[in-house]
C-alpha cells in the first residue's frame, strides 16, 4: 500500500481522506510543507498539500532527492508551486480544479449580505439586548451593478446568484466565454461602474495586486470589495488606505496575502505582528473570514475524491488529467504538447 504524507491537515481533512484508507496509507501532519518540514516526507511515496504549503525549488529538489515524484494539491490554486522546478525535478503536480463552486460563490454573497445589512454588528448588539437600529442601514441589492472579475466556474455561479437578486452584472476575464450572454468590459470599466466588485480569478504574475492605489482611484466612492480567491490580488496597504479615506464602503475578505502562518490556526492568545491585518479586523465595515469559503461537506468530499483519483492515475502510470505542467504551458505548437498526445510530460 502506498504511503502518503498529508500536510497542513485538520480534523475535517482526515475525516474526508480516511474514507480511502483501504487504498492508501495516510500520515497526517499539522505542519505546513516548507524547507524546514520537507524532511517529514522522507520514506513516503507522495505528498498531499494545501494552499499555504511552500512548493518552491528547494522543497521540490528535496522531494526529488527523497524519490518523491508525486505532489497532489487538494485545492484549485497553484501559485505556491514552482512549476518550472517541478518539471526540472520530474515531479508530477496535480490539483483539484473544481470541488464546489457553489460553496465559494455562496460565501462571497454571505459576505456581501452581512456587510450590506450589518448582520455582524446587529448580532453583537442583540446579544446584549441592544435593539437600536442606528448605523444599520443598508441598500437594496436589486438594480445595483456588480463587477465580476473572473468567469470560471465559481464566477459563473456567483453571476447566477447576483442575477437572482436582480443585480446588473458586468464581467472581466482575459479569456471571455463565447456566447455566454455576459456583458464583458475592460477592467477600468469594472472599476468605474461597479457598486460591488467580487474577485473570482486565480493569482498570476500579471494580476498580482490588481486592486491597488491606482485602481482604487478609479472606483466609485463607497464601493464594496469582496475577495474569496487569493490574497495577493489585493494590495492590503492600499486597501487599508482606501478604507481610511472612505473611498471604500465595505470589504469582505476570505483570503489575505500574508495569511500563511495565521489562517487555520488559533491565534487568539498571540500578539499579531501584522499591523495592516490588525487594523483591517478592527474596522466595523470589514469582515474577514479564515479562508473558509470552500468549507462545506460537499466540497471536502469532492476534494478528497478528486485527489485520490489523481493519485490513482499517477501510481498506475496513466495520464494524470488534472496535472499542472510547466512544459505544456510553454509549448508553442500545441500539437506537440505531450498531454494533447495523451502522454505524460515525463
Amino acid at each position: 500500500m502506498k504511503r502518503i504524507a498529508v500536510f497542513d491537515t485538520k480534523k475535517y481533512d482526515k475525516e474526508a481522506f480516511n474514507k480511502y484508507s483501504d487504498k492508501y496509507e495516510f500520515a497526517y501532519f499539522k505542519d505546513l510543507l516548507n524547507e524546514h518540514t520537507v524532511a517529514l516526507a522522507s520514506g513516503f511515496d507522495a505528498v498531499v498539500c494545501f494552499v499555504n504549503d511552500e512548493l518552491n525549488a528547494k522543497v521540490l529538489n528535496k522531494l526529488n532527492e527523497n524519490n518523491i515524484h508525486g505532489v497532489f494539491l487538494r485545492c484549485a490554486g497553484y501559485n505556491n508551486v514552482d512549476l518550472k522546478a517541478a518539471y526540472s525535478n520530474k515531479v508530477h503536480v496535480a490539483r483539484v480544479p473544481a470541488y464546489s463552486p457553489y460553496a465559494i460563490a455562496e460565501h462571497a454573497f454571505a459576505l456581501i449580505l452581512s456587510l450590506n445589512r450589518h448582520i455582524h454588528k446587529a448580532y453583537i448588539r442583540s446579544r446584549d439586548f441592544n435593539f437600536n437600529l442606528e448605523s444599520l442601514t443598508g441598500f437594496d441589492l436589486h438594480d445595483k451593478t456588480v463587477g465580476v472579475i473572473g468567469t470560471g466556474k465559481i464566477g459563473r455561479v456567483f453571476i447566477d446568484i447576483a442575477k437572482g437578486f436582480g443585480m446588473q452584472v458586468i464581467c472581466y476575464d482575459p479569456y471571455p466565454i463565447k456566447d455566454a450572454g455576459y456583458e464583458y468590459v475592460s477592467l477600468d470599466e469594472i472599476y468605474q461602474r461597479s457598486d460591488i466588485i467580487s474577485l473570482h480569478c486565480p493569482l498570476t504574475q500579471e494580476n498580482h495586486h490588481m486592486i491597488n492605489h491606482a485602481s482604487l482611484e478609479k472606483m466609485k466612492k463607497g464601493v464594496m470589495i469582496i475577495n474569496t480567491s487569493r490574497g495577493g490580488l489585493i494590495d492590503s496597504k492600499a486597501l487599508l488606505d482606501g478604507l481610511k479615506e472612505k473611498k471604500i464602503g465595505a470589504v469582505g475578505l476570505d483570503v489575505y496575502e500574508e495569511e500563511a502562518n495565521l489562517f487555520y490556526h488559533d491565534n487568539s492568545f498571540k500578539i499579531i505582528n501584522d499591523d495592516v491585518l490588525a487594523l483591517l479586523i478592527s474596522l466595523p465595515n470589514v469582515i474577514i473570514t479564515s479562508h473558509q469559503a470552500y468549507l462545506t461537506k460537499e466540497a471536502l468530499d469532492n476534494i478528497a475524491m478528486t485527489t485520490v483519483k489523481n493519485m490513482d492515475e499517477y501510481f498506475s502510470d496513466e495520464l494524470i488529467m488534472n496535472e499542472l505542467c510547466y512544459h505544456c504551458e510553454k509549448v508553442q505548437d500545441k500539437a506537440n504538447c505531450y498531454r494533447n498526445k495523451k502522454k505524460r510530460c515525463f
